[in-house]
């Protein structure tokens, strides 16, 4: 247990010193010498003011003008981890709704080991994980990081190898952990031996990044930036140092395992999320953020804060004391880079409603932002230890994991995907009308399965404390609460079946092209190098 604790203590150390000397660099080429105008880099020269929104009929500004000069090399690559991701997001969310009936009806579907809970509920979690938001994420970063240097994608070939080896290594864990070999613990269930080349693959995305900024035309780098260059360096090595096969062992694998998941959630999917919000939300609107200046103070916060928080998840377990009060202290801490990244967005979002109607990509964002918020202020009171005491092992703690995961990271990447494609493609949205009833069928969704399961999980916990009342009975009083999950997960893959339908019109069908509305076949595509 020393060994792990302090294998785990000592990584983070290390990232913190590399941190120190990011911010050093970031000091002495005067990153930190900022104004307000610098909010504005999400912005071309004399743009702002107006709705930029490639789905809104009021937009006041033409998709094809704000096409970044794309090869055609990249914008396959862009189209493979937006088509691929949404692929994932569809079998997840079967595999999801299929563990979520089972709950309730535990004899339906026995005949096949496959399609038991336990495999089907991983197939999920990894499928959705690894799958959709990984990929849409790294997607997004591959449009946005560019975009905002001023720069084409570099090394786009690596880029693309790194798609292939990662579907190809996440369709191979997704088949044996179907076939019943896995490693045993939550969201590192996919061997090891197949870990090795998902590691592969993320490293063949970072290259191309990683040489995209060194090439910028721009001095500042813009708060996005620096959200997705931190995730760039931490979730390879969070990912490496937990799968390392034979170094753990009981106890302390328990240690490892929720360090690792609950970062893979705050140091991976969170940049991801938070760096595509605090582009969109002010790209769509037309006017810069509230504060910048607290958005990189948001950003140094979760840095500082957040390696530690995965341990509440262990109180009661057999760790020291110290170990969970550590996870406690900085779980109540994060409320700093929450509430810096609320001001920022909410002030913006909410100060301009009128956006909201026009837009439907920015519905999807700013709703995910506002999630962000939430699900981060219950994940610091779930970490206290009066209120862990009720929630602990019950169904509210997979209601906030839903509310971070999907409530927030994937509505971003929604919203995400709808802007970005259009200018991707030069292509409108063949089926706008589903873009809403896509909303409508999520929100709806989510907001049944997260009720449900904050009550039910809630009444269950009160139940397992009451000693006169029999283990059983905290089971058979969440029954009803989890026929609303599965009534709202299939709300939302209804929803997510519309998404998929709308892309696939997108790419096969017969859709308007912007540059026939600007009257130049080629105003929508500029194809400097492509860094290849």
């Amino acid at each position: 247990m020393n060994f792990t604790i302090g294998t785990l203590l000592a990584f983070s150390f290390a990232a913190s010193l590399i941190a120190v000397a990011a911010l050093i660099w970031a000091i002495s080429t005067r990153q930190f010498k900022i104004t307000e105008s610098d909010a504005r880099a999400v912005f071309d020269e004399d743009e702002g003011g107006k709705l930029d929104d490639p789905t809104s009929s009021h937009s006041d500004r033409s998709p094809s003008a704000q096409q970044p000069g794309m090869s055609g090399e990249w914008r396959r690559l862009l189209i493979v981890m937006f088509v691929t991701s949404t692929a994932w997001l569809v079998f997840g969310s079967i595999f999801g709704v299929i563990a979520s009936l089972k709950l309730h009806i535990p004899d339906w579907l026995t005949g096949s080991a496959p399609l038991t809970f336990g495999r089907m509920r991983t197939l999920h979690l990894n499928s959705v994980i690894y799958g959709f938001l990984s990929l849409g994420g790294v997607g997004t970063a591959f449009w946005l990081v560019p975009t905002l240097f001023k720069v084409s994608l570099q090394k786009v070939r690596f880029a693309m190898s790194g798609a292939v080896v990662w579907n190809l290594a996440l369709l191979a864990g997704v088949v044996v952990i179907a076939m019943g070999w896995n490693d045993g613990q939550e969201w590192l269930e996919i061997p090891w031996q197949i870990d090795i080349f998902l590691a592969v693959g993320g490293a063949c995305f970072a290259i191309p990044l990683l040489y995209t900024t060194a090439a910028r035309r721009v001095n500042h780098i813009y708060v996005t930036g620096w959200y997705y260059m931190a995730a760039l360096f931490w979730f390879p090595a969070l990912f490496i140092l937990a799968n390392l096969p034979g170094v753990h062992s009981g106890a302390q694998q328990a240690t490892a395992n929720w360090w690792f998941a609950h970062n893979v959630l705050g140091l991976w999917l969170t940049p991801l999320g938070l760096g595509a919000a605090y582009y969109f939300i002010p790209k769509i609107i037309g006017k810069p953020i509230y504060s910048y200046r607290l958005s990189l103070l948001g950003f140094w916060a979760l840095a500082l804060f957040y390696s530690q928080v995965g341990m509440h998840h262990l109180i009661g377990g057999p760790v020291p004391t110290w170990v969970v009060s550590l996870s406690v202290v900085q779980s109540v801490m994060m409320v700093i880079s929450v509430i810096a990244v609320a001001i920022n967005q909410h002030t913006l979002s909410l100060g301009n409603l009128w956006a909201w109607k026009e837009s439907l990509p920015l519905r999807f964002v700013a709703l995910g932002a506002i999630m962000y918020t939430l699900a981060s202020l219950q994940g610091s009171l779930e970490a206290v230890r009066a209120f862990n005491t009720v929630t602990h092992f019950t169904h509210y703690t997979v209601a906030h994991a839903h509310l971070g995961v999907y409530g927030f990271v994937a509505m971003v990447l929604f919203g995400g995907i709808y802007y970005m494609l259009p200018r991707i493609t030069g292509r409108a949205w063949p089926m706008p009308w589903a873009i809403s009833l896509h909303f409508w069928l999520v929100v709806a969704g989510f907001a049944i399965y997260f009720i449900a399961l904050t009550i039910g999980g809630w009444l269950q916990g009160m139940a397992m404390l009451d000693a006169s009342r029999d283990w059983l009975e905290s089971m058979e009083v969440t029954i009803p609460y989890l026929a609303g999950r599965s009534l709202g997960g299939t709300l939302m893959t209804i929803g997510h079946l519309v998404f998929a339908a709308n892309l696939a019109v997108l790419f096969l069908g017969r859709t308007r092209r912007f540059v026939e509305d600007a009257g130049d076949t080629d105003a929508s595509v500029a194809t400097p190098s492509s860094g290849a």
